[in-house]
């Protein structure tokens, strides 16, 4: 009786898991595509919350912290217009921690020009207290024909 009773409490253990990752992943997607409407508005206030304050973003032209991004994209040096996103694929590693990867179509206004570019975008999740905060981002140029195995 009592391995029937421990298999039983794995089971709900298990589909508790599987419900809280799926919670997760949910709130992780939207609080990544609420992150690109943010950026192609230039709200820098709601990206400054976001951002933890050890925040690394990773450019093909380079990588730098928080502060420089938001000055980046304040002045609109880099304009995230829009990120068409074609593909979205979440990791939870435990409550705290999620991983995104992100397929996008990017068009973005650089240098005096609005440039577009595939890439695959990594983002990586903290959750401290009640907030989620983005640690990494980082773009990848790839092919359109790149796929992001499920």
């Amino acid at each position: 009786m009592r391995t029937v009773l421990t298999g039983i409490f794995l089971v709900i253990m298990s589909t508790s898991s599987f419900a809280q990752d799926a919670t997760i992943e949910n709130e992780i997607k939207e609080l990544s595509k609420a992150k690109w409407q943010w950026m192609a508005d230039k709200d820098v206030d709601k990206l400054a919350d976001l951002f933890h304050d050890k925040s690394r973003f990773v450019h093909l032209s380079g990588s730098w912290k928080k502060d420089r991004e938001l000055e980046i994209i304040e002045s609109g040096s880099i304009w995230y217009k829009n990120a068409d996103v074609h593909d979205v694929v979440v990791e939870t590693f435990d409550d705290n921690t999620v991983v995104l990867w992100n397929r996008i179509t990017l068009t973005a206004h650089v240098r005096g020009n609005d440039v577009t570019t595939e890439f695959t975008v990594t983002e990586f999740y903290k959750k401290e207290g009640d907030d989620w905060k983005l640690l990494d981002l980082t773009f990848s140029s790839v092919r359109d024909t790149h796929e992001i195995a499920h």
